[in-house]
């Protein structure tokens, strides 16, 4: 049988790789980068500090299935995210607590019911003034999102209020209703490592140069940018990344509260957060460390593949991303997925549950009409 070519070795591409791989089927997996695992990655500085390349990522899901899934490659240390906004000149727990509300005499807020207007909010702006108080929208949220998309809030989709919330408690956990969260103690570059193990990778290949050279395949799975599939030839979408500015400092046990403290004052300057990585390692491991790491995020407007992390919530983006799809869909044993194949964020446990239920939807019944033995193997459905 011919392979499988998995274009991509992110979250995405390697469970699907994962997957078909576990079912008896020959996968190739082809990466631009010269590292696997896309922005799953973590490099270790020098002061022992152990720094994720393309910024945070907390694991969180509620789902018995991925959580098995995800131990199966590595032991994960327990760590519930807390993330503090820098705000009048002091810390502020994000999401805001009702301590902070009823500290600006807004306690009345949290008796009033939310998110039942009839009509649906016509921009972001719109959206998250009815999810929390103009006040906490203009202190916290406003700044932060024009810095983050540099464009006024109110040229935003409404749907990307949905990634922000207001605590009704004062519990400081960023995701406190998620049951599993952690870290893989050995670090995610090693995760991905093991779970792509015994597959055929290959590293610094583009594939969109190079696939006619790389041989016929069975059925292929992109997960790169869907525009860069077709060439461009209706236009570019747009993304915003982030610029990383790391700084050690070696007699400095802590700098901040927390591992992420977010900027979103415009006068703090142009980066939106600040991490400290020592906050994200076993207490174990901490206590070996001599001084401390921190890194100052800056958005921009990437023109690199490998700078892409956010695809831009836009009307006029969406509409070119649905053209490319409609076209995407008529390709005959290709299917074009993931974070910047469906130009669509997505945490860490939906890229992996998307990427199971596209194996198991679309992948297996396109490569044989008897499947059934096939996804019985598929521990994780």
């Amino acid at each position: 049988m011919q392979p499988i070519h998995i274009v991509g070795s992110g979250l995405t591409g390697a469970t699907i790789a994962r997957l078909l791989c576990d079912c008896g089927y020959p996968v190739k997996v082809f990466e631009r980068r010269e590292h696997i695992g896309g922005n799953v990655h973590d490099t270790v500085h020098a002061s022992g500090i152990r720094v994720h390349t393309y910024g945070p990522h907390y694991f969180r899901t509620n789902s018995p299935q991925i959580w098995e899934y995800v131990q199966r490659f590595g032991h994960f240390f327990p760590y519930e995210a807390v993330v503090k906004s820098w705000v009048d000149e002091q810390y502020e727990n994000w999401p805001i607590s009702a301590e902070y509300l009823q500290r600006l005499g807004l306690g009345a807020w949290l008796e009033q019911p939310v998110g039942i207007a009839k009509s649906p909010a016509v921009n972001f702006e719109a959206a998250a003034l009815r999810m929390m108080p103009a006040t906490v929208y203009e202190k916290f949220v406003k700044p932060y999102t024009a810095k983050q998309w540099g464009v006024p809030p109110d040229q935003l989709a409404a749907n990307l209020a949905r990634r922000f919330d207001v605590h009704q408690d004062n519990d400081p956990r960023l995701s406190p209703r998620h049951r599993w969260q952690g870290i893989p103690a050995a670090g995610y570059t090693a995760w991905m490592h093991k779970m792509l193990e015994g597959i055929e990778v290959h590293v610094g290949v583009d594939y969109l140069v190079t696939g006619r050279e790389i041989g016929p395949a069975a059925y292929t799975v992109f997960t790169g940018p869907i525009d860069a599939y077709f060439g461009f030839d209706l236009g570019r979408l747009h993304y915003r990344g982030q610029q990383r500015e790391h700084v050690y400092l070696p007699d400095v046990d802590w700098c901040q509260p927390c591992g992420q403290v977010n900027n979103p004052s415009l006068s703090a300057g142009a980066h939106i957060r600040t991490l400290e990585w020592k906050h994200m390692m076993p207490e174990s491991a901490q206590r070996q460390i001599c001084g401390t790491l921190i890194t100052r995020e800056t958005p921009f407007s990437p023109q690199l593949f490998d700078q892409y992390e956010y695809p831009f919530p836009d009307a006029s983006n969406h509409r070119l991303y649905q053209r490319y799809r409609k076209r995407a869909q008529q390709l005959p044993n290709v299917l074009i997925c993931g974070r910047l194949g469906e130009y669509c964020y997505y945490d860490m446990d939906q890229a992996i549950g998307r990427a199971m239920m596209l194996v198991k939807q679309h992948i297996l019944p396109a490569l044989s009409a008897n499947t059934d033995q096939k996804l019985l193997n598929l521990l994780y459905f």
